[in-house]
């Protein structure tokens, strides 16, 4: 199946590039460019885009008010979106997330990183690159009003996941794989992924680095002092 890509940015400089590198590859192909958040909205629509490369900094929508809307659109449910910035460590990360993005990675990336998270992007996976580790997304959450922007359902949602998978959510958000979560409990990684697609109906994550986010939200996980 070959990865259908736009491309969202208000340099055409950096689509450009993009275009290139993302053509080369045998699996995916550039079905649009965009230069502002409205109009990838618009062509992440019109071209079925599998995965939107998102500029946060843009002029008029910017790419964080765009993949709030692509996320709340049901019928863009299974487009993911990687955020690309060069603003890797500040509240960008934790913004993004909560946005509906599936992952965050540096502009500053070698190609086959971006490659790489195009893929698993493409594969419903979360997405963090070296900078934006779950660490530092616990430690922003952490400096962050316990009432901000909080959904007063979450802690009856968290409630109808059973034992198994609350332990498993913690392990994901501890940046565990599914191979490594299934070495720790002693089960198949099917049944691992069986978990952690439960709790993401349950919970209502898009994916893997939505449930990161609910995990410390919600208290399940306690952001590491260091």
């Amino acid at each position: 199946m070959t990865i259908r890509v736009l491309l969202a940015d208000d340099q055409a400089l950096l689509r450009s590039a993009f275009r290139v590198l993302v053509d080369s590859e045998p699996d995916m192909e550039v079905v649009g460019e965009a230069s502002d958040g409205a109009e990838a909205v618009r062509l992440t629509k019109e071209q079925q885009a599998d995965v939107v490369l998102m500029d946060i900094r843009m002029p008029g929508t910017d790419g964080l008010a765009a993949t709030r809307m692509i996320s709340a659109d049901p019928d863009l449910a299974d487009v993911r979106v990687v955020i690309l910035t060069t603003f890797e460590v500040d509240d960008y990360v934790v913004q993004s997330l909560r946005a509906g993005a599936s992952g965050f990675l540096g502009k500053g990336s070698e190609p086959e990183e971006l490659l790489n998270a195009i893929r698993i992007a493409a594969g419903g996976q979360a997405l963090l690159s070296p900078a934006a580790t779950t660490g530092l997304i616990a430690r922003f959450l952490a400096t962050e009003d316990p009432a901000d922007d909080r959904d007063p359902a979450r802690g009856e949602r968290l409630d109808s996941l059973t034992v198994r998978e609350r332990e498993v959510l913690v392990l994901v958000a501890g940046g565990h794989s599914n191979d490594e979560i299934a070495e720790r409990l002693e089960v198949s990684p099917l049944t691992v992924k069986t978990h952690v697609n439960r709790a993401m109906a349950k919970l209502g994550a898009r994916d893997r680095a939505q449930l990161v986010v609910t995990a410390y939200e919600s208290g399940l996980v306690r952001p590491r002092v260091e």
